[in-house]
């Protein structure tokens, strides 16, 4: 009998505790989704991809050579890109980069040979029309990537200068009525640095970067002539814009040059088309970015927060503090934005011209990495994603070695996969291949997909603007909102430290509502009365009422 009344008691007690609970939980304020802890997989599965009629997008970038082999000769094809665009899309990218596809002798394409054509290893003409029409068909935009600072030595204008030099007897001057293709590039009588002798002649010809990559004069009438024909060309193939390759190279440290042919193409193309988009490689410092946006060119990529030691990095090994990462985002969006008030963002954190990210973090199991890609993904613009990124791949130390083939299997007899670039080293990769990540949802690859997914679902990350969330940014939190004129603005939180994190966000007096979460590790996120409290290395985005 006393058995009962103990059981009977303690069955009291619980119901009491879980009405006081119940009340607590309903009455726990005016923020929604007050609960103990929310999940990625969870609280993101209902959001919905806005609309994107623009070029604030999302950007798969693609080594051609070393992506996806369609033909068994181990290189990388048109037609092997074709066969991987549901996964680009399934992604979430909305716009490919494709590094050069015109004929040329070595593996990477930019000293170009002729550019109205595709390299045989690459395809033909058809498969490339192919692969822009089956783009479109998804919604995916395709930048062409516009070798201009110089061509290749086997470029058939240069070959003709070069005949005609050959053939001009000493001490003559040239005569640009019997080779109009002498003005093309810049030659001379005097040898100095970054300029290489003309075999067999008197004459030395520009070549900053190689001596097999004559540099063209870009002052020349005669040579924005061409490039004019070439814009067209390839607008009138379907193409959605350019990608401008080594643009602080073409008029060396004369900025006021580089200013004025930026403006020529950005004018020349709208001309041709009025939605063609230029995104620049201009390797520099956020004041001379800044000085090349008074061109009025579309995008500059964004240097100083990429690589091994940009400010992401830097940030995400405690160099710098999570303040002064929102803090460097908004001074540049000002900085680009005084410059050029139409100016769009360009965002990265590696390319094929640098270390992959996977290399930057010793010890490292992923969360880091992860991370650091958001911090990419999450600032303003057309963010550009370098293929194998989004599986953690390796590749440090010659371009060869940060070129490595698509990771797509460990199989060897796998189709896809390519030999790679002449006298890359073998490269070990920390993390499995694609195949095997996707079918674990705490892979870097189930990561990327989710902070794309959420970068798609809120305009305001593209296309807002950065200002600090009060004081609760510091050492490893970074807090910032994102303001918008015609969508809803948000207020995102990050924790930069491995170490949990608890934030107190009553300062804010706006109404919040927790709309996203990105979680490195099995914690999730918790919010409830205003305050925060994050697991290590994960993101809390709110929309704000």
């Amino acid at each position: 009998m006393k058995r009962s009344y103990k059981i009977i008691i303690c069955l009291l007690i619980y119901a009491l505790v879980c009405l006081i609970w119940c009340n607590a939980e309903k009455n726990a304020g005016s923020d929604t989704h007050a609960d103990r802890s929310f999940h990625m997989t969870d609280l993101n599965k209902d959001l919905k991809r806005a609309e994107t009629d623009d070029n604030y997008r999302t950007t798969y970038e693609i080594f051609v050579y070393s992506f996806c082999d369609s033909n068994g000769d181990g290189i990388g094809d048109l037609n092997g890109i074709r066969s991987k665009l549901d996964y680009i899309s399934d992604l979430g990218f909305d716009a490919v980069w494709l590094t050069p596809v015109h004929p040329s002798s070595t593996y990477h394409k930019y000293d170009v040979d002729d550019y109205y054509s595709i390299d045989p290893a690459f395809g033909t003409m058809e498969d490339y029309e192919a692969l822009i029409r089956e783009c479109h068909e998804r919604g995916i935009c395709v930048y062409l990537d516009l070798v201009l600072n110089h061509t290749s030595e086997d470029h058939g204008w240069f070959k003709a200068a070069s005949n005609y030099l050959h053939e001009l007897p000493s001490g003559w001057e040239p005569d640009t009525s019997y080779c109009r293709y002498f003005d093309y590039y810049n030659f001379t009588r005097q040898p100095g640095e970054g300029y290489t002798n003309l075999e067999g002649t008197e004459w030395y010809y520009e070549s900053g970067f190689w001596s097999e990559m004559p540099e063209l004069n870009l002052r020349s009438e005669a040579v924005r002539g061409e490039i004019r024909d070439i814009l067209a060309y390839w607008l009138g193939k379907g193409v959605d814009g350019f990608r401008l390759d080594a643009v602080s190279a073409y008029f060396a440290d004369d900025t006021e040059s580089t200013i004025e042919f930026l403006r020529f193409l950005k004018e020349t193309g709208c001309s041709i088309d009025p939605d063609c988009y230029f995104a620049g490689e201009a390797w520099t410092d956020a004041d001379n970015i800044e000085a090349l946006y008074t061109s009025g060119i579309d995008s500059l990529f964004d240097f100083p927060f990429s690589g091994r030691e940009g400010i992401i990095a830097q940030t995400v090994r405690d160099s710098r503090t999570g303040y002064e990462f929102v803090r460097e985002m908004v001074q540049a969006e000002e900085k680009y934005g005084r410059a050029c008030r139409g100016y769009i963002g360009a965002p990265f954190y590696t390319n094929h011209d640098m270390d992959r990210s996977a290399e930057y973090y010793e010890g490292d199991s992923g969360s880091a990495a992860k991370m650091a890609y958001a911090m990419s993904l999450l600032m303003t613009g057309n963010a550009f994603v370098y293929y194998g990124e989004e599986i953690g791949m390796n590749g440090a130390g010659k371009d060869e070695n940060r070129r490595a083939p698509m990771y797509w299997s460990d199989n060897a007899a796998d189709p896809d996969m390519c030999i790679g670039p002449p006298y890359m080293d073998q490269v070990y990769m920390n993390y499995p291949p694609l195949d095997d990540q996707m079918n674990d949802e705490l892979s870097i690859y189930r990561w990327f997909k989710e902070v794309i997914r959420v970068r798609n679902a809120f305009p305001a990350i593209s296309r807002g603007a950065t200002e600090a969330a009060g004081t609760i940014s510091d050492d490893t939190t970074a807090a910032f909102f994102r303001r918008s004129e015609s969508d809803t603005d948000l207020l995102i939180v990050m924790n930069l430290s491995l170490q949990p994190a608890e934030k107190d966000l009553s300062e804010i007096s706006e109404d919040l509502t927790l709309a996203a979460v990105l979680d490195t590790g099995m914690d999730g996120i918790g919010y409830r009365d205003r305050i925060l409290s994050m697991p290590g290395y994960s993101i809390a985005v709110f929309t704000i009422e």
